[in-house]
């Protein structure tokens, strides 16, 4: 093999995630993606660099990813994990700079030699309605292997956090913010006392999350048996799917939300809101909730 067929490819990947926010899932695709590409031989994995790239692969849309995105050099490739509506519900104001948002996404999409859609539907919102034709749709993935235990891992993680072997444990995981409707787990929580539930997830940007006093009011007012667990390490999310015996995600909108890979991966049951963007991914392999009320008679 010749030196040339020796080289390898250099992809810079870029996420303010690294630096600013986390607790959210599109730090958790970035981390994903840049795990699995880092076990390749034929690929050298930079992160947030300066260094020239064969590609720059983008994954969150602030001013140092386009800065990034501007520089000579490499091809640039962006995930498209998020669309105008993820803004609703779940930034503080949306409804009212979600218009300013949306332009600032199709500039940034359309910069891109190349946007990777989430989903089908992210796709061709990004297609025909945003007009970025150089769109192409790669799912999101996760190491399924991580979340896959034995009955001594469960039984050790539900004594890690005070559970019995015995206990019925219904999960969620997410951003505590409108659009996730947390509201129905605590609904379920007080409907059914002796099922023990978990919210993993907390308020990642704080007073910039929408509703923010109002979220934080149900957190403090959730019933004994509920626990949100705020915002934690990604690693230590596993003993959550790990000690469940359920796991539910009630979110009004999402796209290819990385949490219900996780469930799958953990190997437990899936309870879905029934909405069209799931139509492409998920609607075959999770149980699909029509309404609020459909949610406790699945958990139930």
């Amino acid at each position: 093999m010749s030196k040339k067929d020796d080289k390898k490819l250099i992809v810079n990947m870029i996420s303010e995630s690294e630096f600013t926010v986390q607790g959210h899932g599109v730090h958790t695709a970035y981390k994903e993606i840049t795990d699995a590409l880092r076990k390749r031989k034929d690929i050298d994995i930079e992160v947030n660099s300066d260094r020239p790239a064969d590609i720059v692969h983008i994954q969150t849309m602030g001013l140092y990813s386009f800065r990034h995105l501007m520089k000579k050099g490499g091809k640039k490739v962006v995930s498209a994990h998020i669309v105008p509506d993820s803004f609703i519900g779940s930034i503080k104001g949306a409804k009212y700079w979600k218009p300013l948002g949306r332009a600032w996404l199709k500039f940034f999409y359309k910069k891109a030699d190349l946007v990777l859609a989430c989903s089908g539907m992210v796709a061709d919102e990004l297609i025909n309605d945003m007009h970025v034709p150089k769109t192409k749709v790669l799912y999101n993935t996760i190491n399924m292997s991580r979340y896959k235990h034995s009955a001594a891992e469960k039984k050790s993680a539900r004594k890690k956090l005070g559970l019995k072997d015995d206990d019925f444990v219904v999960m969620g995981n997410g951003q505590v913010q409108p659009r996730k409707r947390l509201d129905i787990l605590i609904k379920a929580a007080k409907e059914m006392p002796d099922v023990k539930f978990f919210w993993v997830g907390g308020i990642p940007f704080k007073n910039l999350g929408a509703d923010y006093n109002a979220m934080q009011n149900m957190i403090k007012n959730a019933p004994n048996n509920l626990t949100v667990t705020g915002v934690i390490p990604l690693e230590n999310v596993r003993d959550y799917y790990v000690a469940a015996d359920v796991f539910v995600l009630p979110a009004m909108q999402e796209n290819h939300p990385m949490c219900v890979l996780e469930a799958a991966g953990a190997g437990l049951p899936i309870i879905l809101r029934d909405i069209p963007q799931y139509n492409d991914t998920f609607k075959g392999d999770a149980v699909m909730a029509k309404t609020d009320d459909e949610f406790l008679e699945l958990i139930q």
